[in-house]
């Protein structure tokens, strides 16, 4: 087996991106030496469990939040905090999804 060349991956993700993503070179490494150890913030586990109470994927929930799945993504991945609303609808997914059901099946 070959060793991955962990710069290039990063810089491959970074282009793609279009900026510098903090932490992702020690992500990485995590990655290729096969560590597994997670921690999650609240906002991660937050936005999840809204997907989860509504029944949605990740591409269905950013439809319904109007913004790009990589940004969920992001958000859900530790990479970017997700900012006030975004939190605002995951609390009211959790706590009163019949509210935003009808938002989510039109998504």
């Amino acid at each position: 087996m070959s060793t991955i060349p962990l710069e290039q991956v990063a810089q491959a993700i970074e282009a793609d991106a279009g900026e510098s993503l903090p932490g992702l070179r020690e992500s990485l490494a995590e990655m290729a030496a096969d560590q597994r150890e997670r921690t999650y913030t609240r906002e991660q586990l937050a936005l999840r469990a809204a997907r989860t109470a509504l029944g949605l994927s990740q591409p269905a929930f950013a439809r319904m939040l109007q913004t790009p799945v990589g940004t969920v993504r992001d958000w859900e991945q530790g990479r970017f905090p997700p900012p006030g609303s975004a939190l605002l609808v995951a609390r009211l997914a959790v706590e009163h999804p019949e509210i935003l059901r009808p938002y989510a099946a039109a998504s």
